[in-house]
């Protein structure tokens, strides 16, 4: 498997081992925002008794509900989950953090002799797990909130041009990664792709990858999905999240989110605030899809899936107990 994009991440250091590491390949549903991987894990999960383990950066953020398209509370009862609700908006969650808390909840499946399911879009968070992560210099606390206040004004198109400058193997990534990578250089003096190029010869771990993609039915799906997250009440969210939460906090940069703001802060209509949701979700997509293409390669296992197919739950389950699609 490549390691080409292995995250580092904010409190630093490699993922611990565990007892899960000597058991059978790790098993992972992803694939693009809106194609379908929350449905399949479900019905595979209920199917095998199985723990979903949420892959997802934004839906860890207590209270972003909606707009990250987070189980719902009858979803949650008929399926165990984990990495749901786990921080506080205001708190940088890292890839670190994350497969840490992973590989923890993967014993706690393994003891309980159940099996896990992982789904989720974010890459780097996944590749944190199957991949160790590269150490990372310390920051100064204070430094760090003091540059974190001046990049939170940027926007991202500026972020990303001076990321070009500072670390241009990360400037085509999202905003929070964007973020990341302009801290370690300027408060560290080293680039987080070279951090990552000293822990490529870390051993990893085995998994069997499900990446689910409808294809050419994506950007329909989307625009479904938005629509379903408007009469779900999206906008009454954010009102209510204007009073308890930061500008600043991380979770506000979960996709769409920002601009359901400024529809209710008045700053521009709903026709513009959905324009731009549809807009920077299927660049969101897209930049998914390139991911899952480029980083998983030809030495890696996976299956790639149209969760249209009737025979998609079948054959993603025969996958995963065999790791043969026949």
């Amino acid at each position: 498997m490549s390691s080409t994009d292995a995250s580092v991440g904010a409190e630093g250091g490699a993922v611990p081992s565990t007892a899960h590491d000597a058991a059978a390949p790790l098993w992972i549903i992803a694939g693009p925002t809106g194609a379908g991987k929350s449905a399949l894990a479900m019905d595979l999960a209920e199917r095998l008794g199985a723990l979903l383990i949420s892959a997802d950066s934004r839906q860890v953020y207590r209270g972003f509900d909606i707009g990250t398209s987070k189980p719902t509370p009858a979803e949650l009862t008929r399926v165990a989950h984990r990495g749901i609700d786990t921080a506080d908006p205001t708190e940088r969650y890292s890839a670190a953090r994350w497969a840490r808390e992973a590989a923890g909840w993967l014993d706690e499946a393994s003891a309980d002799g159940s099996p896990a399911l992982v789904v989720g879009g974010t890459g780097l968070w996944l590749r944190a797990l199957v991949r160790p992560l590269a150490d990372e210099p310390p920051m100064d606390p204070e430094a760090r909130a003091a540059l974190q206040a001046e990049l939170a004004q940027l926007g991202t198109l500026a972020l990303r041009a001076r990321v070009a400058v500072l670390d241009p193997p990360r400037a085509h990534l999202g905003r929070t990664q964007l973020l990341r990578a302009a801290e370690v250089a300027l408060l560290t003096g080293s680039r987080i792709s070279d951090l990552q190029a000293a822990g490529r010869a870390r051993p990893g771990r085995g998994a069997r990858w499900v990446i689910v993609d409808p294809c050419d039915a994506l950007p329909a799906r989307l625009a479904s999905r938005l629509d379903g997250m408007w009469r779900a009440g999206w906008p009454d969210e954010v009102r209510r999240l204007i009073d308890a939460v930061p500008a600043e906090a991380p979770a506000w940069n979960a996709c769409g989110y920002r601009e359901i703001r400024a529809l209710v802060e008045g700053r521009c209509t709903e026709a513009a605030a959905r324009e731009a949701i549809l807009v920077s979700t299927r660049q969101y997509a897209k930049r998914q899809r390139t991911w899952f293409r480029n980083q998983l390669d030809e030495e890696s296992a996976v299956l790639r899936l149209d969760p249209r197919a009737p025979e998609a739950p079948a054959r993603a389950e025969r996958w995963f107990r065999t790791g043969v699609d026949a």
